[in-house]
Order: structure tokens, then sequence, then C-alpha cells
């Protein structure tokens, strides 16, 4: 058959109300026979038949998990009515016969069932919880009737009490569903929220892959690719040359062979800078440093820092993002400024962190060059736009270009309460 999942605890708490029925059970048999010490024969051993019997199915029921296998959507509510049936033949039918105090017996009863109801109301809806009241009422009320020797008024006061009864297990089960049912309530929105922050985090990845891997088609292409188109050109001079010419032909081979040596330089450069390794080894600023000065040592330019040593603590997504800026705008200087002097800048400016990289190149002269820049530009902006920064460009013809990254660091909101 078919299992039921149960909710979360109630199991275990079913076990630990069994566990101490027994023990309060084996406490109020020993206080019997040694206050009332009676004389202890086949009639005493039948009085205690229905007080352990109980017990000792419901410990066996939920102890062994293959019942929960075999009775399926049918486990719960067998065990449930088990536990409901031997309380009220307890107190219905066997106490009487001891002249047992009807208000101690009406305590009693309703304790011993408010576990139930409370598990009941835990699983299950309220109508359960109303059918429930409703049904050991009724059952009790069956009882009550074929007991022998019940007087008219003796019977008329134990229908009050039970209905009494009734209405307080009934509104009892009424609180304990609703508090149950808004606790499952936040529990689903809990997990739907999880599961959408999951998608989230995902398409977050995936889109941050997609990007990463156009920004390295674009460093291929700047790099390998260009270097291999035009080895291919001088081959082709080449072998076109070596019968005729072979003067030229060899000083075109040692031209191809020092265009191999830069295209291997400068794919050795991007797969290193691809790792970006410098950010666990010395931190933000120092890796800003020495990317400012091993780039702009390698193009002969002048350069100017001015880099605050003391960031504190920054998410590894935001020190990525800072990096990679740098390394895009130092490249975009190299590539197409024309400049002979650089700045860089990293700076805190209350819970602002600025980066700004500017050159005293010749800007954006031409459309063509505007378009060629705006591959790197939209790779800096997309960057920027995943951790919730602000990416500015301000560029004119003949005087330069400044690329500024501004991220506010969000206040720990748990701080203020």
């Amino acid at each position: 058959m078919r299992e039921h999942t149960l909710e979360p605890g109630l199991l275990p708490t079913f076990r630990l109300y069994i566990a101490v029925r027994l023990v309060f059970v084996a406490i109020a048999g020993a206080f019997y026979l040694v206050w009332y010490q009676p004389p202890i024969g086949p009639g005493l051993l039948m009085a205690s038949v229905p007080f352990v019997a109980d017990i000792v199915i419901l410990f066996v029921l939920l102890r062994c998990s293959c019942f929960q296998h075999w009775l399926g959507r049918l486990y719960l509510p067998v065990a449930l009515l088990v536990a409901v049936i031997g309380p009220i033949v307890q107190v219905g039918y066997v106490l009487p016969a001891f002249d047992t105090d009807a208000t101690f017996a009406f305590l009693l009863g309703f304790s011993l069932l408010l576990v139930p109801l409370i598990l009941t109301a835990w699983q299950y809806s309220f109508r359960w919880v109303l059918l429930f009241g409703l049904s050991t009422s009724l059952f009790e009320f069956l009882l009550l009737t074929q007991r022998i020797g019940l007087t008219p008024e003796r019977l008329r006061w134990s229908t009050v009490a039970l209905f009494g009864r009734s209405l307080l297990t009934i509104f009892v089960g009424y609180i304990v569903s609703n508090l149950i049912e808004e606790q499952k309530r936040q529990r689903r929105e809990l997990a739907r929220a999880n599961r959408q922050l999951i998608r989230y985090a995902v398409t977050l990845e995936q889109l941050a892959a997609h990007r990463e891997r156009n920004r390295l088609a674009r460093e291929l292409h700047d790099t390998l690719a260009h270097g291999l188109s035009g080895l291919a050109v001088q081959l082709d001079a080449i072998a076109a040359l070596w019968e005729q010419m072979p003067p030229r032909a060899r000083l075109m081979l040692d031209h191809a062979l020092s265009t191999t040596r830069t295209g291997l330089d400068e794919t050795r450069r991007a797969l290193q800078a691809l790792r970006a390794t410098p950010l666990e080894d010395m931190g933000l600023s120092l890796a800003i440093r020495d990317l400012a000065e091993r780039t702009t040592a390698r193009a002969g330019l002048g350069l100017q820092l001015a880099l605050v040593e003391r960031l504190g603590d920054l998410l590894p997504e935001v020190e990525q993002c800072y990096y990679r800026v740098a390394q895009e705008a130092l490249e975009n200087v190299i590539r197409h400024a024309n400049a002979t002097n650089v700045s860089v800048s990293l700076q805190r400016e209350g819970r602002q962190l600025v980066l700004q990289v500017a050159d005293n190149g010749m800007g954006f002269p031409a459309e063509a060059d505007r378009q060629r820049d705006q591959l790197g530009i939209r790779g800096m902006g997309e960057r920027a736009e995943l951790i919730g920064a602000d990416l500015e460009v301000r560029s004119s013809e003949g005087q330069g270009t400044v690329v500024r990254l501004t991220y506010e660091e969000q206040r720990d909101s748990s701080a203020d309460l």
C-alpha cells in the first residue's frame, strides 16, 4: 500500500506519549496495590488488561517500521484509533467498577485523549479534528448507556460532562489545527522561496558562464585568432617566394617566427589572466597594483597608482568583478587608446568602493573604433550588473577615456535591530 508522509516530529512525539503512559500506568498500579492492598486474583488481572493492552499494541505498532510500510495511509489512523479506544474503555467502563470519583475520571479521560487530539490536528485538517471529537464522544456515550446500575441522575450528569468535554476537545483541536496550518503555510512559502532562489542562482551562474565565454571569445579573437591569421598570410607568402627570392623568404620566415612567439606569449597571458589567482594570493588592492604594473610595463606606458590598502571584507564576486573590470579597461587602453599614460585608483568613499582607470589616449575618434571598444565596455557593464554596481565610461575624441566602477555595500539590517 502507498505510504503516507507524516509531519516532521510527529512519530517521535507519539512514541514519547506511549512511553509516558506506560510509566504512568506502572506508577498508578504500584500505588493502588500498596495503598488498597487488594487481593490478587483473576479479577484484578482481568481489570488490568485494558490498561496495558493498548500500550503494548501501540508500542509494537510504533516501533516496527514494517507496519508503516504495510498499512501505508492507514498507519497513523490505526495507531490513533488504538490510542483513543484504550483510554475511553478504561475511563468509561473499567474505572467506574472501582467507584472512582467522577471528576477524576473526567479529567483523566480528557488528559489521555488530549495527545491523540493534538497528533490528529498536527497531521490532518480541522474537519478530521471535528470528526475526532464527535466520534470519541459518541463512542463513550454508547459505553455509558451499557453500564449496569447507572442511575438516571448519574446518567444525566455524565452526559452533560461528556458534552462539555466534547466541546472543549473540539475547541482545543481548532486552536492546534490553526497553529499547525499556519506553520505548514510558512513552510510551503519557505520551500517555494528556496526553489526560486535555487533557480535564480542557477540562472545567475549560467548567465555568468555565458558572459565569461563571450569575454573569452573576444580575448582569443584579439590574440590567438589575429596571430594565426597573420601567420597564415606570412606562410603563404613564404611558400610563394621560397624558390624565386630565398633571402626575402627567409626574412619573412623570421617575421613569422616572431609573430608566432608573440601570439604564444599573448595566449599564455590570456590563460593566466583567466585564473585570476592574484586575488587569492594578494587580495584585491595588491592584485590590481600588480596587474597595472605588468600591463603598462608590457606596453611601455606611464603609470600613476592611488590604491587604498585596507578594503575590509569584500564578497568574492565583488573582488572578481573589480579585478576583471580593471583588467579589461587596461587591455582596452593598450589595444585601442594609443595612450602614453594611465592612472589607476581604488578608493573608499563612505560605503562606496570606487575603481577608476583613466588614460590620455585618443578616446573614441571614429565610429569603427567606438563599435570595437563597445565590446569590452559591454562585458564590463555585464560584470557590474551581476553585483549591483554602477559602471560609467566617459570619453571624447582626443581627451582620453575614464572608466569608473562604483559599488555600494549594503548595510546589515540585523545590526539595526
